[in-house]
């Protein structure tokens, strides 16, 4: 199996340079992969750098906690959108649904997707920090709010993604939403039990390792 356009080829730390970014994206052009994941500072930079490659963006808003307000994070899927991302992944808001406000989850969700202008918006429900239950409430908030995707995890908690929890997803959403797992996927084998218990794209810094295996 050809796993290059699997992959959103990510680089999301705090002390990320713009020289490791120009490297993200030419390594991204080179192996053909589907996008670079990235935070919302540098979308105009990959856009440019990427231009004409094929290579997609995937910029991430209130990333890693997704607890800013609901203004503030369409505000930041706004200016991805004018900054020439192609897709958007959002931390869902942990909290409110741990607080069983599932309306309000749904109603931000909404309100990035409307934001995003028909960019594929990918939910991030940060597993780890679910139950099965608040997994598949989740997922159903994701898909009443029109997400493209839900996704396991920022890779910034306290776990990343399992197979248990991509399988649960995906007899939540069945074909109606494409699932992407992440966070502590660094190998071939690794990548392909993911694409087999049912996600559609892997999110990971060792996509060139996963590639070339």
């Amino acid at each position: 199996m050809e796993l290059n356009q699997y992959m959103d080829h990510t680089l999301l730390k705090q002390n990320a340079t713009q020289g490791q970014l120009a490297k993200l994206c030419d390594e991204a052009r080179e192996y053909h992969f589907k996008t670079v994941s990235i935070n919302g500072t540098w979308t105009a930079f990959a856009a440019e750098r990427l231009k004409g490659s094929g290579v997609g963006i995937t910029t991430c808003i209130s990333f890693p906690l997704g607890a800013c307000s609901t203004a503030g994070k369409v505000a930041e899927a706004r200016q991805a959108v004018e900054d020439g991302t192609t897709e958007i992944d959002m931390v869902l808001n942990v909290g409110k649904l741990l607080s069983g406000d599932d309306d309000y989850c749904t109603k931000d969700i909404a309100a990035v997707v409307e934001a995003a202008q028909g960019h594929p918006v990918k939910v991030i429900l940060e597993c780890c920090l679910l139950d099965d239950d608040q997994i598949v409430r989740a997922c159903k908030c994701a898909e009443a709010a029109g997400a493209a995707f839900v996704k396991t995890s920022t890779g910034f908690s306290t776990g990343g993604a399992t197979v248990h929890d991509v399988e649960l997803m995906k007899r939540t959403v069945g074909d109606r939403l494409k699932i992407k797992a992440a966070g502590g996927i660094h190998t071939r084998e690794e990548a392909l039990t993911m694409i087999a218990a049912g996600a559609d794209r892997i999110g990971a810094s060792a996509s060139i390792a996963i590639c070339s295996e």
